[in-house]
C-alpha cells in the first residue's frame, strides 16, 4: 500500500488519454493506390495520415485546400500597392507640413493646389481599383454554393 501511496502522489510525465487507441490495423497498397492516396492526402490539408484514414472510414468531413497561383499572386500585388498607397499619405502630409513651413502662404497655397488636383486623381485611381478588386472577387473568389 506504501508503494501505491508514492505512486499517486508523484505526478511527472504525460497525463494517460481517458479512451487510448489501442487497437490496430494495417493497409497495404499498390504503387497506383498509394498515389492516388497520397494525392487525396495532399488535398485534405491534414497533418496526420492516420487522422485522415480514420476520417475517411467514418465519414467525418474532409477539408480540401486547392491553392490558384493567380489569387495568391494577386493577393500579393495589391498588398505591396496598398502599403505604398499609405506611405504616399505620410508623405502627403509631411510635403503639406514643409510647404507651409518653408514657403511664403502664397506661395504655398499653389502648390497646395497643385498637390490637392494629384490628389483627387489619386482618388480616381483608387476608386478604380477597389471596383476591378470588387469585380475580380465575384468572378474568381466568391463560388456560388
Amino acid at each position: 500500500m506504501n508503494e501505491n501511496n508514492r505512486k499517486q502522489l508523484k505526478k511527472t510525465g504525460r497525463r494517460p488519454k481517458e479512451d487510448p487507441a489501442k487497437i490496430r490495423y494495417t493497409i497495404s497498397f499498390n504503387a497506383e493506390e498509394h498515389s492516388r492516396f497520397l494525392s487525396l492526402f495532399d488535398q485534405s490539408g491534414m497533418q496526420v495520415k492516420a487522422h485522415f484514414i480514420t476520417s475517411c472510414i467514418f465519414e467525418k468531413k474532409i477539408k480540401t485546400i486547392q491553392i490558384d497561383k493567380g489569387t495568391v499572386d494577386f493577393y500579393m500585388r495589391l498588398t505591396s500597392f496598398h502599403s505604398q498607397f499609405r506611405s504616399v499619405g505620410v508623405n502627403y502630409n509631411q510635403v503639406v507640413k514643409l510647404l507651409y513651413k518653408n514657403f511664403s502662404e502664397k506661395k504655398g497655397s499653389a502648390y497646395l493646389y497643385k498637390l490637392e488636383k494629384q490628389t483627387i486623381e489619386m482618388v480616381l485611381l483608387c476608386q478604380k481599383i477597389i471596383h476591378l478588386i470588387e469585380e475580380f472577387e465575384a468572378k474568381h473568389l466568391k463560388k456560388q454554393v
